[in-house]
C-alpha cells in the first residue's frame, strides 16, 4: 500500500476540513503563488526556483513518469519546457530537485517507500538549459549509499556556495541531515554520513539563496534552521500552509518567499514569507507563537480558521491507524 498514512492525512485535510485559499495562493501571481496546470504533472514532488530563468520553477513527478523535468512559468502555471534526461537508467522514485552553483540541476532519485529496500539510490546532475524548449539533456548519474544503512528520503539540498549535496531522511520520529562528499564521484559510490538531527518527518527542504537558512517541511508543519555549511541550529517554526499532501518547498529566487507545493492534478504552489525575507512576517520574532502544525497565530487567520483543528484530527487519525496496524 503506497504511502497509506500520507493519503489518509490528505483525505482528512482536503475532504473533511477544506480550507479556502488566500489571495496569495491564486493563479498567475508568480512568487505570490500559482497552480500547476500541466495535466502530465499529477505528483509534483520537488520544486526549485530557476536563477537562470527568473519566474520559472522546475518540478517533476514522483514515480511512474519517466526521466522528465518540467519548467513551469509561475505567472501562468503552464509548462514551457519538458526536459528528458539521458545517460541514466530508469528512475525509481524521484523525490527532490535542487539547483547548485553554476546553474547545475540536481535530481534526487532517493525515495524508498519500504524504508530500506534499496541498497543504494541515485542523484542525477545536469546543466540547466539556456533555452526553455523541449529537449534531451545528458545527465551524470551518481550512486549514493548511507553510512548507517538504507533508508527512505525525500529531501535533497545543494549548498549554493560550495556545491556540496545533503539529504534528509524521512522518518516519522524525526530524521537526520546526511552530508555527501565534497565532490560527487561518477565512478564510485558516494557515502553520505549523518551530521545533525532534524526534528521533523521531512518531505522536502531548501537552502536560502544567501546560504544562511535551511527550510525543512513536512506534512503538518516545518522548521527553519540557521545554516552554516552543513552545521544547523534550530531557528523557529515555518508557516506551512495546509495542503492535501505537502511534498515540496523552494525559496523564491530572491529568497523573500518560501514556495510550498503539493501533489495532485492542478496542484497549488502556495507562498509564505521566508524567515528574514523582505516580508519578514514569518521570522520567529515577527510571526508570533506557532502551534504544532507550524501555523502562526498572526496573519491569514480567517483563511486558516479551522487549520489547527484539521491538523490535530488528521494527526490523531494518522498515528492511531499506525499503532493499530502495528498491533496487527
Amino acid at each position: 500500500m503506497r504511502r497509506p498514512f500520507a493519503l489518509l492525512a490528505a483525505a482528512l485535510l482536503v475532504g473533511a476540513f477544506a480550507v479556502p485559499a488566500s489571495a496569495a495562493d491564486g493563479d498567475g501571481k508568480g512568487d505570490q503563488g500559482f497552480t500547476i496546470k500541466d495535466s502530465r504533472i499529477t505528483e509534483s514532488s520537488g520544486l526549485a526556483a530557476s536563477r537562470l530563468h527568473p519566474g520559472i520553477y522546475w518540478t517533476h513527478n514522483d514515480s511512474d513518469d519517466g526521466p522528465y523535468l518540467y519548467a513551469v512559468d509561475s505567472s501562468t502555471g503552464k509548462t514551457v519546457a519538458r526536459i528528458t534526461l539521458s545517460g541514466i537508467g530508469s528512475p525509481r522514485d524521484v523525490e527532490a530537485i535542487s539547483i547548485g552553483p553554476d546553474n547545475q540541476i540536481y535530481v534526487g532519485d532517493i525515495g524508498d517507500n519500504l524504508g530500506g529496500k534499496w541498497p543504494y539510490v541515485w542523484i542525477y546532475q545536469l546543466p540547466e538549459p539556456k533555452k526553455l524548449t523541449d529537449q534531451t539533456i545528458r545527465a551524470t548519474q551518481y550512486v549514493v549509499k548511507y553510512s548507517d544503512g538504507a533508508r527512505n528520503a525525500e529531501s535533497l539540498v545543494v549548498d549554493p556556495k560550495t556545491g556540496r549535496t545533503y539529504i534528509i531522511d524521512k522518518d516519522e520520529d524525526g530524521g537526520h541531515l546526511y552530508e555527501g562528499p565534497a565532490k560527487l564521484s561518477a565512478s564510485g559510490t558516494n557515502i553520505f554520513k549523518p551530521v545533525a538531527v532534524v526534528d521533523l518527518w521531512a518531505t522536502d527542504a531548501a537552502i536560502s539563496p544567501d546560504d544562511q537558512q535551511l527550510a525543512v517541511r513536512g506534512y503538518f508543519g516545518g522548521i527553519s534552521y540557521d545554516w552554516n555549511g552543513g552545521k544547523i541550529k534550530r531557528d523557529g517554526r515555518l508557516n506551512v500552509p495546509l495542503q492535501g499532501q505537502g511534498e515540496s518547498v523552494s525559496y523564491s529566487v530572491d529568497g523573500s518567499k518560501l514556495m510550498y507545493g503539493s501533489e495532485g492534478a492542478d496542484s497549488p504552489v502556495q507562498a509564505q514569507d521566508a524567515p528574514g525575507g523582505s516580508g519578514g512576517s514569518n521570522s520567529p520574532s515577527a510571526s508570533g507563537s506557532s502551534d504544532a502544525s507550524g501555523t502562526s497565530d498572526t496573519g491569514a487567520k480567517g483563511n486558516l480558521k479551522f487549520g489547527a483543528l484539521a491538523v490535530a484530527v488528521a494527526a490523531v487519525a494518522l498515528f492511531g491507524l499506525r499503532r493499530l496496524l502495528r498491533r496487527n
